[in-house]
């Protein structure tokens, strides 16, 4: 049997020897200590995803994709695009994007599509372009051109024009779609009450946007991905197929009875691709 003194000694030793090994740990560098703790080392973050509406409508187009992204842990941003035209809207997506750290998805929707492919031209943060029945415009290039490169757009034929004032005093059109069209040619898919709010709360948009020459065309150096509306009458599915085309698209997903606005009747379908150009890009 021990006595007393030896016991004590016993104790002082292992408790030597706890400290000693705490020290040894804490002192490890901190890529040390990651090492031991994942062999892999730490995933990069997530990108921050970027989604930029199109003409006539606001942010809460994306209300379904930006649940759906939440739920999957991604950071969203979804602001509100002027619809003034192509240099004041791209020039003011530019800036957002400048706000933001870290690597980016960026994702237009109809005219959304011509915005950010101006807007990101020269961000290295941009990492992956996301097109959802979108315009992809090359430099140079007008959205009243393109639009009817194919036929099957009613979208023209169904808006009203109303005259505005510019700060200048000089005088400009919006574009309204007509209550009793916009269902037809703008959301098919999508129930009568939910179009006429879209009717009632629908932005005015330039008509200016339509004549505005694309400066910079992104898709050219960042990877693209598109969604297809195969029912689409704004812009024909057959226009967006030769835009994806032509920008090389990485993947393209085709969704045959989607109306225009795709990412509201299948926001499960436009959030799937989003999540794999981000996960490409990480």
């Amino acid at each position: 049997m021990k006595s007393p003194r030896s016991r004590r000694k016993l104790a002082l030793g292992a408790a030597a020897f706890t400290l000693a090994g705490a020290a040894a740990f804490a002192t490890l560098p901190p890529a040390a200590a990651a090492a031991d703790g994942d062999r892999h080392g730490p995933r990069p973050p997530k990108p921050t995803i970027v989604l930029v509406h199109g003409g006539f409508a606001d942010a809460s187009n994306w209300n379904g994709v930006i649940s759906r992204l939440h739920k999957d842990g991604y950071p969203v941003i979804a602001p509100a695009n002027p619809l003034r035209g192509i240099p004041t809207d791209a020039t003011y997506i530019a800036s957002v994007l400048t706000s933001i750290q870290g690597p980016i998805v960026l994702v237009g929707h109809s005219y959304g599509g011509a915005v950010i492919t101006n807007a990101a031209a020269g961000n290295p943060n941009v990492k992956a372009l996301v097109y959802v029945a979108a315009f992809v415009p090359d430099t140079g290039e007008k959205l009243g051109d393109i639009i009817n490169r194919y036929p099957g757009s009613e979208i023209q034929a169904a808006t009203r024009q109303v005259p505005f004032t510019n700060p200048d005093g000089t005088t400009g059109t919006d574009l309204y779609i007509r209550a009793d069209r916009l269902r037809d040619v703008f959301a098919a898919d999508l129930s009568k009450k939910e179009t006429q709010l879209m009717a009632a709360e629908q932005r005015p948009f330039s008509a200016s946007a339509f004549g505005d020459a694309t400066t910079a065309a992104a898709w050219r150096t960042i990877p693209s991905y598109g969604v297809v509306a195969g029912a689409d009458k704004a812009i024909p599915a057959a226009v967006e197929r030769w835009e994806y085309q032509r920008a090389g698209a990485r993947r393209v997903v085709e969704v045959r009875d989607a109306s225009h606005v795709v990412m509201i009747s299948h926001p499960d379908v436009v959030e799937r691709l989003i999540e794999q150009a981000a996960t490409d890009t990480r």
